[in-house]
């Protein structure tokens, strides 16, 4: 009864060999309103079942992107791929077969209240032309997967904001697209909906190949399911990698700060007493993340430099699988060049060390 195939091109056909298994390629992608650049030279690219999360602020070019993606806005220049295709080529008429290959999800779920949850989800085989038995087949096997079955001819009103979403992501697949763009489709959301809608976009990720773009302004997104993760701020990818290695090394100020809700932070009430010159205790954060984040580190430290100093704040999580760790020391400074002398060490062992000041 599972009908789902693989992705093709938008003619049928496999995507060309030279993009090997990009579904998207972007390339130095521009639109400006007036003279407000939204995006500014955006370059990026996503595999086959590759999950990317695009996260930044409200403000940061996102939505603009998304629209590029979808053909629903026009870049200024550049290039934009999908499945080999650049659509800033491609006439209005030249662009509907292919926004049938990328599936929406949205934050609002935008379901027709007058229509029945099988009706919602089929609507784009009806808009599509395909005929009533084989679309509602199609809604009965898209419900089964989105753990909805039971709820085939209810109406939207009558299920949970949880629901509605899995209806929405349903209707998303109903064309079986390559790409899936889900435009901040969980923060209307409880947490605990959250990671349940999460959990049910990474099953699919896994049963059928999808390649997933996740637009969000939540880190906690982007940690929970991709693959890799590009921060977007004033229309630029300021930073881009996977997921784990971005989380435990941020390279920017607006990465850093995405990531003050999720990652340890020096408790405010320390924070609020250091001063940046002197103290009787230099306080370091280090940052690891791999295997130098599983070693005994600090029993090393110990053994190596004798002296006294103490674990103030941190932890341990772990991301794709890999353990990231970041923790506040308190080191003494009443010899000197104790604290370089532990900076030192920490780092030889690809600890990122950062001085944050001086406690009394």
């Amino acid at each position: 009864m599972n009908s789902f195939i693989p992705a093709t091109s938008i003619d049928g056909q496999a995507p060309p060999e030279a993009t090997g298994d990009e579904i998207v390629r972007l390339v130095d992608v521009r639109r400006r309103f007036g003279g407000t650049p939204a995006l500014d030279g955006i370059s990026l690219t996503a595999r086959r079942g590759e999950i990317v999360g695009i996260i930044g602020r409200s403000g940061a070019g996102k939505s603009t992107l998304i629209r590029c993606l979808n053909g629903l806005e026009r870049a200024d220049s550049g290039e934009i791929h999908i499945e080999g295709r650049d659509i800033a080529r491609l006439s209005e008429q030249e662009l509907q077969p292919l926004r049938r290959r990328i599936g929406m999800v949205f934050q609002h779920f935008n379901l027709l209240s007058a229509k029945t949850v099988e009706e919602n989800i089929a609507l784009p085989l009806k808009i599509e032309g395909v005929a009533k038995a084989e679309r509602l087949q199609r809604a009965r096997e898209l419900l089964e997967l989105v753990g909805l079955a039971d709820k085939a001819k209810a109406y939207p009103a009558a299920l949970s904001g949880g629901q509605k979403q899995r209806v929405g992501i349903a209707r998303a697949l109903a064309a079986r697209p390559a790409l899936l763009l889900s435009d901040e489709a969980t923060s209307a959301l409880d947490p605990e909906t959250t990671r349940s809608i999460l959990a049910l976009l990474k099953d699919i990720n896994r049963k059928l190949g999808l390649t997933i773009l996740l637009i969000t302004h939540e880190m906690e997104v982007v940690r929970s399911i991709a693959d890799r993760v590009a921060v977007i701020d004033v229309g630029q990818i300021v930073e881009e990698g996977s997921v784990w290695s971005v989380f435990a090394n941020p390279q920017t100020e607006i990465t850093a700060s995405l990531l003050g809700g999720i990652r340890p932070q020096l408790p405010e009430h320390i924070a609020a007493r250091l001063s940046p010159t002197s103290g009787i205790e230099a306080i370091l954060s280090v940052d690891l993340a791999g295997p130098a984040a599983q070693g005994a580190l600090f029993a090393e430290l110990s053994a190596a430099l004798p002296r006294s100093f103490r674990l103030v704040h941190g932890g341990i999580d772990h991301i794709q699988n890999q353990p990231v760790a970041r923790f506040f020391v308190g080191v003494p400074t009443r010899d000197p060049d104790l604290p370089a002398q532990v900076s030192d060490f920490l780092k030889a062992r690809s600890a990122r060390v950062e001085v944050l000041g001086y406690d009394n």
